[in-house]
């Protein structure tokens, strides 16, 4: 059976070029200075603009 509508090539790869993968938004934390994502919750110290909204534990060697 053969596909009446068929895209060509050029359609398909303009489609998706909006597909690719985007480079992270690490910004450093003001508690720690540790790398985080943006409008997320440091999962080095727990802090979120200024105030501990996670308990973590101490890292064991």
């Amino acid at each position: 059976m053969v596909v009446r509508m068929r895209h060509t090539r050029a359609h398909t790869a303009n489609r998706r070029s909006h597909h690719a993968l985007k480079k992270a938004n690490l910004q450093a934390c003001q508690n720690c200075g540790a790398m985080i994502h943006s409008h997320t919750a440091c999962d080095a110290c727990g802090m979120y603009k200024g105030r501990m909204v996670r308990k973590v534990k101490a890292k064991t060697v």
